[in-house]
């Protein structure tokens, strides 16, 4: 067995583990760039070791390996050109964590790899429908670091990769270590690039911005999608609603994989020793090659009215076409209505607020929730903290209906359904910021 086995083929006492060495060098025979292993005791996945040994119950040890995309495809204003890239290098992850799981088998090492995206557990969406972190993982592994971007930067390859994770019911003799430092410039690149704002300069992210573009023709885009065929009176009326090119868009994507809008804050990364030679030698030059293609194309970008995004496109991009669109963020639980409040919030609507919410739902989910918006931040907090400046108690199931437009919010009041306490305003200017 290999927990006996070291990397120069002598035996090893049984409790050293699989030999690092070895397991190491047959993930890249699979076709692994680079791989780093992390143990399931890592402080790191407490917050989603629980997953891990749900879907694996005999994980003793992660497997964290990258594997390379090509850059230029990704660079490139041409969506189709970098999302065969993205697909094809997806694939590549799959039959690598597949081959390692393969060859662990032979040598009576129990492994399982989940997807390095899709296909995921739809029966939990909105929820969390992932079954491993990838991102974190590979972080303990030791592999990269978090940019502002929100994406992996391997300090060789920059954040030109893909993840991907097999679980194993072995130790292994040696674990990674957390990356030293951060291969992220903090140059602003991708702040630059982002069509919706989603990235600020300051660190600060949007998740639904990003989400709801680069991601539209996606889970929640499509169930935008339906709705809006549905709610069209005819052919004609849809036409108006729907552009032919986005028509044909949505038929490349259920028909080939779906595709992303954006991911220019890739595109535009020169951390990575791989990678950043050409900005160093001459900023201006790159920027002009790389960033200023992204910049100026001319494009639909997806934003839900009234948002931060909305204001930024409007702002920043005079040659971008605003589609207003439905969220894709639109909770089916009070559970996930409260966890989705940080995810849709949009700091610059709450420019001057100080308000402290009291959320309290009866009925078939009784949840209560502190929500602050203050300097701009907004906290969530289980239970009914401090003094509140508005408090809304309302039934779970009407709360949902009206999130979802079911309902109209004077019909709920009138029936005591949804019971305000506090100036009225204080409801108007969160449902401002959080949309």
């Amino acid at each position: 067995m290999l927990d006996i086995i070291g990397a120069d083929g002598q035996e090893k006492s049984k409790s050293g583990g699989i030999g690092s060495d070895w397991l190491r060098q047959l993930c890249l025979d699979c076709g692994a760039d680079d791989v780093g292993f992390v143990d399931i005791s890592s402080p790191e996945l407490d917050d989603q070791r629980a997953d891990i040994l749900n879907v694996f119950p005999r994980t003793k040890s992660l497997i964290s390996f990258v594997v390379k995309m090509n850059k230029e495809n990704i660079r490139t204003p041409k969506r189709s050109v970098a999302n065969v890239d993205f697909h094809h290098t997806g694939d590549d992850v799959l039959h690598t964590a597949r081959s390692i799981v393969k060859k662990l088998s032979a040598e009576k090492v129990g492994g399982l790899y989940p997807s390095m995206g899709f296909p995921m557990e739809m029966d939990d969406f909105p929820g969390k429908t992932w079954v491993i972190s990838h991102k974190p993982v590979a972080i303990a592994a030791g592999l990269g670091k978090m940019g502002i971007h929100r994406n992996i930067i391997h300090p060789k390859f920059g954040n030109f990769i893909l993840l991907g994770t097999v679980l194993i019911d072995h130790e292994i003799e040696t674990y990674g270590e957390l990356l030293e430092y951060n291969p992220c410039l903090e140059c602003k690149l991708c702040v630059a690039a982002c069509p919706v704002g989603a990235i600020g300069p300051d660190g600060n992210f949007d998740f639904a911005a990003c989400y709801n573009h680069n991601y539209h023709e996606f889970m929640g885009g499509f169930t935008a999608l339906t709705e809006t065929i549905a709610d069209a009176k005819d052919a004609k009326d849809l036409r108006t609603k729907i552009d032919d090119n986005e028509s044909a868009s949505w038929w490349q994507s259920l028909s080939f994989g779906a595709n992303y809008k954006a991911a220019y804050c890739l595109a535009v990364c020169p951390a990575g020793d791989d990678v950043i030679g050409p900005y160093l030698e001459n900023k201006s030059a790159f920027k002009k090659e790389i960033l200023r293609p992204l910049t100026e194309k001319s494009e639909a970008i997806y934003v839900v009215p009234g948002t931060d995004a909305q204001a930024h496109v409007e702002k920043r991009f005079k040659n971008k076409r605003v589609r207003l669109m439905r969220s894709h963020l639109r909770p089916t639980s009070i559970a996930g209505f409260i966890q989705s409040i940080p995810l849709v919030f949009n700091r610059h609507k709450s420019d001057g607020l100080d308000i402290v919410y009291h959320f309290d739902f009866t009925g078939k989910e009784e949840i209560q929730a502190t929500v602050t918006i203050r300097d701009k931040t907004i906290s969530v907090v289980d239970g009914l903290q401090g003094m509140a400046d508005f408090t809304l108690k309302a039934d779970s199931k009407a709360w949902l209906s009206f999130l979802r437009k079911d309902k109209s919010l004077p019909m709920l009041l009138l029936t005591r359904k949804i019971r305000p306490k506090g100036p009225i305003k204080h409801l108007k200017s969160f449902s401002r910021c959080v949309r």
